[in-house]
């Protein structure tokens, strides 16, 4: 197994939203205000265009203005992380390849999209984007979202790509975590991919933790992780079972309304989303804000 590139990530990684004005064309100053929001709130870094980012309801051009406002704000201060979301593995390599150039710290890297690979094509797909960049790179496995698996033994075969460093781990199933990890000891740091899972992630040996409600509650989310790094487990608990109606949200197939909407409750964003996505409507969007406003008004101190 070779050694990795060295990876230092860590902490609460919020999967930012990207802002659209009321035409839903993409509001850089509003994004920017969302990720300089989330940095003064002290995150450990931010994770651009994933599934919450809209990364594949942008155009090419538009992703990479998005990474450009991303590291004009951060100033070098915690790691911007590019989600690598394309239909062919050819346009993946120029979107690392511009990337890098651009100035991310590192990528997170899905299976192209629509199509569902074999076992072979998702390997092929994944060594070639990371042949293309010397930036560090983060798998992103969500099962439920996308219909593909990084199985253990495709992470046996990609071991040995060396800017291959990290998992996003965003199956439901908590024991991937004691797998992985039994698997391949810290080949591979982990981070929790799902929210709902995240206080078993963390604690079976995630070290990170790639968040959507952060992006709403950045505070208690920061608060969550110290408590677990520090082995508080009693406040870890009671700030997790104050969060868990909300996070359950993150596992839902409308998250990216239900996260932007809360964004909007809590003055930190718009709730505006590109089609075929549409802002939460009737009786869902009543329960989602019920949902909000209990969090808000009931935070665990």
């Amino acid at each position: 197994m070779a050694t990795s590139v060295s990876c230092t990530w860590s902490g609460v990684f919020p999967a930012a939203t990207t802002q659209f004005d009321p035409a839903l064309e993409i509001d850089l100053p509003a994004t920017q205000r969302v990720q300089k929001a989330l940095l003064q709130d002290g995150v450990h870094g931010l994770v651009l265009m994933g599934t919450v980012g809209e990364g594949n309801s942008l155009t090419a051009e538009e992703k990479r203005s998005v990474l450009r406002a991303a590291v004009e704000v951060s100033e070098g201060t915690v790691p911007v992380i590019a989600g690598v979301s394309e239909f062919t593995t050819a346009a993946a390599v120029r979107f690392v390849r511009d990337a890098e150039r651009i100035g991310a710290a590192g990528l997170m890297v899905l299976p192209a999209m629509v199509y569902v690979p074999t076992p072979a094509e998702l390997e092929h797909h994944f060594r070639t984007v990371a042949a293309a960049t010397g930036l560090p790179i983060m798998l992103y496995n969500n099962p439920p979202s996308y219909r593909v698996n990084i199985d253990i033994p495709t992470l046996h075969r990609l071991a040995d790509v060396p800017n291959i460093v990290a998992i996003k781990e965003s199956a439901a199933d908590s024991r991937r975590f004691t797998d992985i990890i039994n698997a391949f000891g810290e080949r591979f740091t982990l981070f929790a991919g799902l929210d709902d899972v995240v206080f078993e992630g963390l604690t079976l040996g995630a070290k990170g933790w790639v968040s959507g409600l952060t992006n709403a509650f950045p505070v208690e989310s920061l608060q969550l992780y110290a408590a677990l790094c520090s082995g508080d487990l009693e406040r870890a608990r009671r700030i997790y079972r104050w969060f868990m109606p909300l996070l359950h949200l993150d596992s839902e197939h409308d998250l990216v309304q239900s996260i932007k909407l809360a964004e909007q409750i809590m003055g930190r964003g718009s709730e505006r989303v590109r089609p075929p996505r549409l802002p939460l409507a009737g009786e869902r969007r009543a329960a989602v804000i019920a949902m909000i406003e209990r969090a808000r008004d009931s935070r665990p101190q």
